[in-house]
């Protein structure tokens, strides 16, 4: 960013205007620009000692602003300020080195993930941004490129672009809305919610939201929305849930037809770390004791992921998982302990 020094002097002789006052006026608007956007509220004094300028030259950069069409809000009195509200236009940014590097990093793991609904618009933002970037910046961001590597994982849903800050923005208004939603059977469903929040796991995105008709908070899969229609009726947000927890507890409680209650020897931030939110359902036993609800496809299923936890844990219930837990436990022992084929 342009730090300019000077005075108010723009023109000298009639009709006459000196170039680099042309540059430095420009300079002190992005300057100016940059003030207003990192904090709420600025008096003009204020903003004359930081840019080193009179309030009379903040006023008229101020009115120069609004003649591009940013929206400028000012208070009157004494105590008033100026602030920068979201208008017609997208102001230009101005981003230190650290803050570009960030934003070209994100961009560039939105295009190759797909996370918000496709890559073209990620790609064609990303593209832009290298072109103007320094180029100590552009060699960073080169070097951070050579020594990542990625593997491929399993496809993440795809989001329908702009989908998100459609719901993002329904949860900003607290306005109910109608969901059109399909579900992972491919049932299609309309129905009334107040939005709450927008929840992201890692992998995907989960919409949280209180069912109108039923009187109860859900989770909505973000992939499955397929459309989000404003009411103008008030939301009902009386008592909301926790929503990361909501939606930890629903996907491991997910549809699984068989669920299990284990007792781990371990606090509950260490047990946490052993089994997700996302895999189970945490409650503490005492300070140096975590029970964990779990889901699985079957008890041999449940039973294998537990023995591959490697820990001390009590199998509480079902009896079938226990039974199972055993077995393998007698089998992986006796494989060890009896004799092998002679070495040849």
């Amino acid at each position: 960013m342009v730090r300019t020094v000077g005075h108010d002097q723009d023109r000298f002789g009639p009709g006459r205007v000196r170039l680099p006052d042309v540059i430095s006026a420009s300079a002190r608007l992005l300057r100016l620009l940059s003030l207003l956007s990192s904090r709420p509220s600025w008096t003009c004094a204020e903003l004359a000692e930081r840019m080193e300028v009179t309030d009379r030259t903040v006023r008229r950069d101020i009115a120069k602003l609004r003649d591009l069409g940013y929206s400028v809000d000012s208070d009157a009195g004494p105590w008033g300020g100026y602030r920068l509200r979201a208008g017609s236009r997208v102001p230009p940014l101005i981003l230190d080195d650290e803050e570009a590097l960030a934003v070209a990093v994100g961009l560039r793991e939105a295009a190759l993930s797909g996370a918000l609904g496709g890559d073209q618009a990620a790609l064609s933002a990303l593209l832009k941004l290298r072109q103007v970037l320094p180029r100590r910046i552009a060699d960073r961001l080169g070097e951070m490129d050579d020594a990542f590597v990625r593997l491929p994982g399993p496809d993440a849903p795809r989001i329908r672009p702009g989908m998100l800050l459609d719901l993002a923005d329904a949860c900003r208004r607290g306005e109910r809305a109608r969901l059109s939603y399909t579900d992972g059977q491919g049932s299609a469903t309309v129905r009334d919610i107040d939005p709450y929040r927008l929840v992201h796991t890692g992998r995907r995105w989960y919409f949280v939201a209180r069912d109108v008709a039923q009187g109860q908070w859900r989770t909505f899969r973000a992939d499955r929305v397929d459309r989000l229609q404003p009411t103008g009726q008030p939301a009902d947000l009386t008592d909301p849930p926790d929503p990361a927890r909501l939606v930890s507890r629903n996907i491991a409680n997910g549809p699984y037809p068989l669920a299990a209650t284990i007792r781990l020897p371990l606090p509950l931030d260490q047990a946490l770390r052993l089994i997700p939110a996302t895999v189970g359902t945490h409650r503490p036993d005492g300070p140096d004791a975590t029970l964990v609800d779990i889901g699985g496809p079957d008890a041999d299923g449940l039973a294998r992921y537990l023995l591959g936890l490697a820990t001390p844990l009590r199998v509480l219930a079902p009896e079938a998982v226990r039974q199972s837990l055993l077995r393998l436990t007698r089998d992986l022992l006796e494989a060890h302990t009896s004799p092998g084929p002679p070495a040849e």
